[in-house]
């Protein structure tokens, strides 16, 4: 017989399970416009950032790893959103920049993700929100969140 979860486990457990739902939401969504999770976020990420990003810079703000990110980064090069240029002081460094060509697709991205938003927080108080935000920042402080992350994430609010 099994024990049940204690409430530590589920909310570790839901958590995930949420992140991933909301994800798959968006990317349900964005996939009626050719968008995949992996350009939509990478757009998004890159759009954040307060300045052009190198290609490590990019995938660490993105959360995966660099061969991973160059195949995102050739096809949306590809596409025209964005273009990669060699670094001056550093030849093996490339910084990646968004074109104006990706502007409205970022408004896309925007504006599906803020339904989205809109749909999920629609009953809940400002309040219950604030205290779930206060909770999760102590969670990613005790997890070594990096203070990058941890303001990317307070610049999506």
């Amino acid at each position: 017989m099994t024990k049940p979860l204690d409430d530590q486990e589920q909310f570790g457990l839901r958590l995930g399970l949420v992140a991933r739902l909301w994800r798959a939401e968006i990317d349900r969504r964005l996939a009626t416009f050719g968008l995949t999770e992996s350009r939509w976020l990478t757009l998004l990420h890159l759009s954040r950032l307060p300045q052009a990003a190198t290609q490590r810079e990019l995938a660490e703000a993105v959360g995966v790893r660099g061969p991973t990110l160059v195949r995102t980064l050739d096809r949306l090069e590809a596409e025209g959103l964005i273009e990669r240029r060699t670094e001056a002081s550093d030849r093996r460094t490339k910084s990646v920049h968004l074109r104006a060509e990706a502007a409205p697709v970022l408004e896309r991205i925007e504006a599906t993700a803020a339904a989205v938003r809109a749909q999920i927080f629609s009953d809940l108080s400002q309040a219950e929100v604030t205290t779930c935000l206060k909770v999760l920042e102590q969670i990613a402080g005790k997890l070594g969140g990096t203070p990058r992350a941890m303001r990317l994430a307070d610049e999506d609010r």
